[in-house]
């Protein structure tokens, strides 16, 4: 472990040195793409159930369209990000495949360096193992069999060579140990070598491992903008043919609209009736009320029976649906997607899922409950009178209920179920639609406490 170590710092120095910096490629984090993608979604979800509220009172078929048209331009807004993002990814792909492949191509020349230097030390290597051999033989060659051993000077006998065979073995023993060094040199410088070798060996596997990986990932990102870029194209084709549809169907969004302005105008009426009658009985009970003169003498004074109180509604209004409410389409004037005008949106528009229960906002009495065959874009409605409160007359409208729960002429009480949310009448989804008249006029049912 350790010598694999000093293997790989050692090739880190000698790649460094040679001009090849070694160095992870790191990919950026795709976090903020993704969680862009989420945000995106959800306005979408958003979007789509603000233009449901918005298409209220028109025809199935229209809705449909322009819900399709407008669901086409943002899918096409949603493919375009994508697109873009897969244009960055590719991007990133291929240069990571670039870097990989100058990292790969100096390795593999520094490979073929250190093989050069391993050719050319064992070279040298047998070079000097051929001059050892050479001296062994001149030493024996000279009688020594001990090259360079302290016996060899007691051996020196007193014949006319002496001196001269001393000389020729000193110089054999010196030119024995400077070969040995030299051996013992090139075989360290091999053993490095080889150690280098086998890091940047190690280094070039896992250098095609990551190329062959960065060749998949950008093809896989190439595709993927293609495939985007198909899809886009599609789009914009279908996004052309919707909005021409739409086109040449204004007329009949222009009547729907004029057909919806005539059921808002028959409610109002009927209102008016209500509110005035309303009136009618508060100065007759008024009336009633005034002092009258007493009996004469010897009248008994009449005692009518005291008939129950009607009882008075509650102490301000609830919501038809429970807390917390969300507004899918407020209150007010807003503009009519498929004309582009302006109209008149009376009441409010809250989330609820079909089937749940609403309930009367205050006790009262149920003026009228519709059926959704003939009223219009209303769909199943309940209307409710709930007299005077404070003086002032208020009266309460439920749209598009999936069902009754009350029938006209019964008396409710605050919080009492009266329907079901449904999507019946012109509408493209469940939800609650909820109005307040205030003595004949509609009020915004969210600035009432409690709401």
């Amino acid at each position: 472990m350790l010598a694999r170590r000093l293997a790989a710092a050692v090739l880190t120095a000698g790649l460094t040195l040679s001009g090849v910096v070694i160095a992870i490629d790191t990919t950026p984090a795709a976090a903020d793409s993704k969680d862009d993608l989420i945000r995106q979604r959800e306005e979408r979800a958003r979007k789509r159930e603000q233009i449901q509220s918005e298409l209220e009172g028109i025809d199935s078929s229209l809705s449909t369209l322009y819900l399709q048209l407008e669901e086409t331009k943002s899918q096409l807004a949603f493919a375009q990000t994508v697109l873009a993002q897969a244009e960055e990814q590719l991007a990133g792909a291929q240069r990571k495949q670039e870097h990989i492949a100058g990292r790969l191509v100096a390795a593999e020349g520094e490979r073929d360096r250190i093989s050069d230097d391993i050719e050319e030390t064992n070279a040298q290597i047998e070079g000097n193992k051929g001059a050892l051999a050479e001296v062994v033989r001149t030493s024996y060659r000279s009688g020594g069999a001990n090259l360079g051993s302290l016996s060899d000077l007691y051996e020196i006998g007193v014949g006319e060579d002496s001196v001269q065979a001393l000389a020729a073995r000193n110089a054999a023993v010196r030119s024995q140990t400077r070969v040995l060094d030299q051996l013992a040199q090139l075989n360290a410088k091999n053993r490095n070598a080889n150690a280098r070798q086998e890091a940047v060996t190690e280094l070039i596997t896992d250098l095609k491992a990551q190329a062959d990986q960065a060749v998949a990932d950008a093809n896989a990102a190439r595709d993927a903008k293609e495939a985007k870029t198909v899809e886009i194209s599609e789009l914009q084709t279908n996004q052309t043919a919707l909005a021409g549809d739409l086109e040449s169907k204004k007329e009949q969004a222009i009547a729907n609209r004029a057909a919806n302005d005539a059921a808002d105008n028959e409610l109002k009426n009927q209102i008016a009736q209500i509110v005035a009658e309303e009136k009618r009985r508060a100065e007759e009970e008024r009336k009633k009320a005034k002092p009258r003169p007493g009996p004469g003498p010897g009248k008994p004074a009449p005692n009518p029976q005291n008939p129950k109180p009607k009882p008075g509604p509650s102490a301000g209004l609830i919501p038809p649906v429970p807390r917390p409410l969300q507004v899918t389409s407020p209150y007010g004037y807003r503009v009519y997607p498929i004309t582009g005008g302006w109209f008149m949106h009376n009441g409010v528009d809250l989330r609820s899922a079909c089937g749940n229960p609403q309930v009367s906002s205050a006790g009262g009495v149920v003026t009228a409950t519709k059926p959704a065959r003939g009223n219009g874009t209303h769909g199943n409605q309940v209307i409710i009178n709930h007299g005077l409160i404070g003086g002032v007359s208020y009266v309460t409208v439920y749209n598009h209920l999936s069902g009754f729960a009350v029938r006209p002429g019964q008396s409710v009480s605050q919080g009492q179920v009266i329907g079901y949310t449904g999507a019946t009448g012109k509408v493209t989804g469940c939800h609650v639609h909820f109005e307040v008249w205030k003595n004949g006029a509609t009020i915004n049912p969210m600035s009432l406490p409690g709401f």
